[in-house]
């Protein structure tokens, strides 16, 4: 686990030359701004009430000095305000790169649990100000810091008793600042939880909105969507109430800060104790202290929507992937596909029932096996497990008789290829999302992948062929045409081991043989794991596992399970008699 202070201050390690001339130059910014008020009083105090004659010459001097001075600071002000935010927004990238690099190696448990939506909450709006807090942060308590101790200690020299009434002012204003800020703290976070919620809401509302059209839900949505809507406005009330009272108590305290110094500084000049070049230079200074707790007050926000953000980064950041390779993991070159499940048990959660209890199952090298089985019987599951999408709970799989969890994730997984009934493709072209499958392949080695597939002859017919864009999740495709790309995308891969969970069985005959003659090629030659919904589809499997929630019932070929008469020839009857 990484600690969030260490880990903070490490985003500043590539840019750290850069950002200390940045806070170099707030330095330099701060202390001529604290030499203007000091001139002034030169010019009040000591050339207008010396020789006259010479007094011009002198102020045109101290003038000049000051044009420079205006130089510096501007040059240097632009300078701290342009690169500090340029690396304070290349740190928020680096951030963010590294969020999304570390959602990828987080297991499918996790995303079982969470929202799309509010995943991508986390990895946009919460990270979204942390440029501020990384720039503005330190550069501003630097340069606030030179200013208000500055001013205090000139002012200390000037008149010390009344300087020491102002800072009381000031320390109750800090404690002020203090528990505002954790109060802030608490409704920011609740705001980005509740925005998360509604980009959750969103995101799952759009995806679906075929389904929502197509029952006419529009209203249940919009319903749904403004409940989750009103619960951010209420906790961004709470925010604003928060903010009205810290910042109108911090106005209101500022205020009496300056009547004290204007009563208490003519109290002084009449008991000359002061005179009022002294008071004059006072109250600027009392300016240069209550300016850095003035705008350190309307950032308090900003700086805690960035803290904040910070936050539910790390808790990201901080979780460890369940599923990865281990420091010595075995890096298998070539891959003969012997897949073996020795007393293997699954459950989904810690306390949950098991969806799997030690069932054992050797698959040999090239061989075609189909599963079977009523919904819940653990088919999907038990696939899941050769790629390590999630790890037996307890037993072995194996690959070559070696533990999965032995061998290096990547080299398992750029093994085995899965073609899924629920077809995902990428907004982009047609030959993007087949090069997914290997992005080091030629265009002429994707088109004859496609070809092998059975969809070369539909790309051709698109608009612009291989370069077509074919939507969000190829929404501009039908069914057997997005199948047949993924399809392609596995035969570009060429992996030795094959998993095809139920593939066609939402297809329409046409479809399905089209399809289910791609898939049949795509086995030849490699070990293959079929979850086959439509039996009729599964007649020429080398090897028919029937799976029940009891674990293996049955394994054979069609004809042998036929003869058996038990639960493959009861699910195959029902399929024959609903036909």
């Amino acid at each position: 686990m990484h600690s969030p202070v260490r880990k903070f201050f490490s985003y500043y390690k590539p840019y750290l030359s850069s950002f200390l001339s940045v806070l170099a130059c707030s330095f330099i910014v701060s202390g001529i701004a604290l030499a203007f008020p000091a001139l002034v009083r030169y010019i009040t105090k000591n050339v207008l009430q010396g020789d006259l004659s010479t007094a011009l010459h002198e102020v045109y001097g101290i003038g000049a000095l000051m044009l420079v001075l205006v130089a510096i600071q501007n040059i240097g002000n632009y300078y701290v305000d342009y690169k500090g935010h340029v690396i304070g927004s290349r740190m928020e990238s680096d951030m963010r790169s590294e969020l999304f690099a570390h959602m990828q190696k987080l297991p499918l448990s996790f995303y079982d649990q969470e929202k799309t939506g509010s995943l991508m909450s986390r990895i946009t709006n919460d990270l979204l100000l942390l440029s501020e807090l990384y720039h503005h942060g330190p550069e501003d308590y630097v340069k606030y810091l030179v200013r208000f101790i500055g001013a205090f200690m000139i002012l200390f020299s000037i008149n010390a008793p009344l300087t020491i009434a102002v800072f009381c002012f000031f320390s109750f204003l800090f404690l002020l600042a203090i528990y505002f800020n954790k109060m802030l703290n608490r409704t920011i976070r609740k705001n980005k939880e509740r925005i998360a919620s509604v980009n959750a809401q969103v995101e799952d509302s759009l995806s679906g909105i075929r389904v929502v059209q197509s029952f006419a839900g529009g209203d249940v949505e919009i319903e749904k969507f403004k409940r989750e809507n009103d619960r951010f406005l209420v906790s961004r009330k709470a925010t604003h109430k928060a903010e009205a009272l810290f910042y109108n108590s911090f106005e209101t305290i500022i205020q009496l800060i300056t009547i004290t110094v204007i009563l208490f500084g003519s109290a002084n000049i009449v008991h000359h104790a002061l005179d009022l070049a002294d008071l004059i230079t006072f109250l600027l200074y009392i300016g240069f202290m209550i300016e850095p707790i003035q705008r350190l007050n309307h950032m308090s926000t900003q700086l805690q929507e960035g803290i904040t953000g910070f936050q539910r980064f790390m808790e990201i950041i901080n979780l460890k992937p369940s599923i990865e390779s281990k420091t010595n993991a075995i890096v298998l070159p070539k891959v003969q596909g012997e897949i073996e499940f020795k007393q293997v048990s699954f459950r989904y959660e810690e306390q949950g029932d098991s969806v799997l209890s030690k069932l054992s199952l050797r698959i040999r090298p090239g061989e075609y096996v189909a599963l079977v089985g009523p919904s819940g019987s653990g088919k999907t599951t038990l696939c899941s497990l050769v790629p390590r999408f999630y790890d037996a709970t307890d037993g072995e799989v194996s690959l070559d008789g070696f533990d999965v969890r032995e061998l290096d994730l990547h080299s398992l997984r750029k093994h085995i290829g899965v073609v899924l009934q629920d077809v995902y493709l990428f907004a982009g072209t047609v030959m993007e999302n087949i090069r997914y499958g290997n992005e080091a392949a030629s265009d002429e080695e994707i088109i004859a992948a496609a070809k092998l597939a059975n969809a070369h002859d539909f790309i051709l017919n698109l608009p612009n062929g291989y370069r077509s864009e074919i939507g969000q999740r190829g929404v501009k495709l039908s069914g057997g045409q997005k199948q047949r790309l993924s399809i392609a995308r596995v035969f570009l891969k060429n992996p030795p081991v094959l998993i095809l969970d139920e593939a066609t069985s939402s297809l329409d005959n046409e479809s399905e043989s089209i399809v289910q003659a791609s898939l049949d090629l795509l086995a030849r030659g490699r070990t293959t794991i079929v979850i086959a919904h439509r039996l009729s589809t599964i007649r020429n499997a080398q090897r028919i596992v029937v799976l029940t929630e009891d674990g293996i019932a049955e394994q054979g070929t069609h004809d042998s399970l036929l003869a058996l008469d038990g639960t493959y020839a009861m699910l195959y009857a029902k399929q024959f008699e609903a036909q």
